[in-house]
C-alpha cells in the first residue's frame, strides 16, 4: 500500500514594484501624447479646420500650412506642433533636427510639453547628439511648469539615482505633484513609496489612498498590492473579504501572482467559500504563466487530491517544474514524492514535466 504524504501549501504573496518597466512606460506615454498634433491643440481654431477636411493627406497638408504661418508669427503651440509633425513623419519626412529646432523654439517660450519633448530627444541621441545633462535640464523645467510626464519623470530619476543623487523625498514629492494630476503610474510608485518607507518614513494611509487611486483606474499592480495590504492588514483592518476582491481584479487582468494567491484563498476558504476545483483553476493559470508557487500548489493539490483526482506522478511533474525554476519547498516536495514512486514512475513522470514546459514554457 502506498504511504499518503500531507505536503503544505507554498504561500508567497508578491509585493510587486516595476520601476524598470515604468521607466518603459515613461517613453511610451510620451509617443502616445504626441502621437497626433491635432489632440494638443487647446488655443487654435485648426481643430475645426481639420475636422472639415476628410482626405487624411489634406488634413495634414492644412495643418502644415497653418502649423507654420502660426509658428513664424510666434505662436509655442505651433511651434511645438511643427516638432511633433517632423518627429513622427505626420505629413513630412519624418526629420528629428527639424523637429528639435521647432521644440527649441517652443521650449525657449516655456512651452511645458515642447521642453519635455526636447529633453527626450536629448536622452535619446535623436536629431541632437546624445546628452543626459541637457535631457534633465529640459526635463526639470518642464515639470517645473507642471506638464505630468515631466513630473513623473523626475519621480523616476529621484528614486533611481539617474543622473542625480538618489532621494527618496523628491522622489516622493515628484510623484505626489503628477499623481495629484491623475497620473497613473505616479499614483502607484507614491503609494509603493509610502508603503516600504524607502528613505522616508511609512504612511500606511497614503498607501492606501494611493494604491487605490491608481487601482481604480484599472492599474493591474496596485489592485495586486491592495490585495496583499488586506491580505495581511499593512495599514488597514485585516479583511480577507476585500483582500479576495482585489486579488480577482488583477487575476482576472492576467497577474499571475494574484491567480495563484486568489488560490490560495480558495484552498483555504479565506474571504471566499473553500473551493478546490476552483482554487486549481487559478494556480493552473498562474502555473503555465510561469509562477513557481502555483507551480508548486498545483502539485501539492495533486498530491492531496484536492480539486482534481489524486496523482502522484502528475505531483512529482510540478514539483519538479517548480524546482526548476528555483523553489526550495518544491524541491523538498519533490524528493519527498519521490520516496513514492517506483524509478519507472519518476522517469515518466520527469518526461511529462518536459512535454509541459515545452508547451507551456517554451
Amino acid at each position: 500500500m502506498k504511504k499518503h504524504l500531507t505536503i503544505p501549501l507554498l504561500i508567497a504573496f508578491l509585493l510587486l514594484v516595476v520601476i524598470l518597466s515604468s521607466i518603459r512606460n515613461t517613453d511610451l506615454a510620451a509617443s502616445i501624447d504626441q502621437k497626433k498634433p491635432e489632440n494638443i491643440l487647446v488655443q487654435s481654431d485648426s481643430e475645426d479646420l481639420y475636422s472639415s477636411l476628410e482626405n487624411t493627406a489634406d488634413k495634414y497638408s492644412t495643418l502644415l500650412k497653418k502649423y507654420k504661418k502660426d509658428a513664424g508669427e510666434g505662436s509655442a503651440i505651433a511651434q511645438y506642433n511643427l516638432g511633433v509633425m517632423y518627429e513622427h513623419g505626420h505629413g513630412v519626412l519624418q526629420n528629428y533636427k527639424e523637429a528639435v529646432r521647432w521644440y527649441q523654439k517652443a521650449a525657449d517660450q516655456e512651452h511645458a510639453i515642447a521642453q519635455y519633448s526636447l529633453g527626450m530627444m536629448y536622452s535619446r541621441g535623436n536629431g541632437v547628439a546624445q546628452d543626459f545633462i541637457e535631457a534633465l535640464k529640459w526635463h526639470k523645467k518642464s515639470a517645473e511648469h507642471g506638464y505630468i510626464l515631466a513630473q513623473y519623470y523626475w519621480g523616476v530619476i529621484y528614486e533611481n539615482g539617474l543622473g542625480v543623487t538618489q532621494d527618496y523625498l523628491e522622489a516622493k514629492k515628484w510623484y505626489q505633484k503628477a499623481a495629484e494630476q491623475g497620473h497613473t503610474l505616479a499614483q502607484y510608485n507614491l503609494g509603493v513609496l509610502c508603503l516600504k518607507g524607502s528613505g522616508i518614513a511609512p504612511d500606511y494611509i497614503a498607501a492606501l489612498k494611493w494604491h487605490r487611486k491608481a487601482a481604480a483606474q484599472g492599474y493591474v499592480l496596485a489592485q495586486h498590492n491592495l490585495g496583499v495590504m488586506y491580505f495581511r492588514g499593512d495599514g488597514v483592518i485585516q479583511d480577507y473579504n476585500e483582500a479576495a476582491k482585489w486579488y480577482r481584479k488583477a487575476a482576472a487582468q492576467g497577474d499571475l501572482g494574484a491567480q495563484s494567491n486568489l488560490g490560495i484563498m480558495y484552498t483555504k476558504g479565506l474571504g471566499v467559500a473553500q473551493n478546490y476545483i476552483e482554487a486549481v483553476n487559478w494556480y493552473r493559470t498562474a502555473a503555465e504563466q510561469g509562477c513557481i508557487g502555483a507551480q508548486h500548489n498545483l502539485g501539492v493539490m495533486y498530491a492531496n487530491g484536492l480539486g482534481v483526482d489524486q496523482d502522484d506522478l502528475k505531483a512529482y511533474m510540478f514539483f519538479n517544474i517548480s524546482a526548476a525554476n528555483g523553489s526550495e519547498a518544491a524541491r523538498e516536495s519533490r524528493n519527498m514524492m519521490s520516496e513514492k514512486l517506483t524509478a519507472e514512475q519518476i522517469n515518466e513522470a520527469q518526461e511529462m514535466a518536459q512535454k509541459w514546459v515545452e508547451k507551456y514554457l517554451p
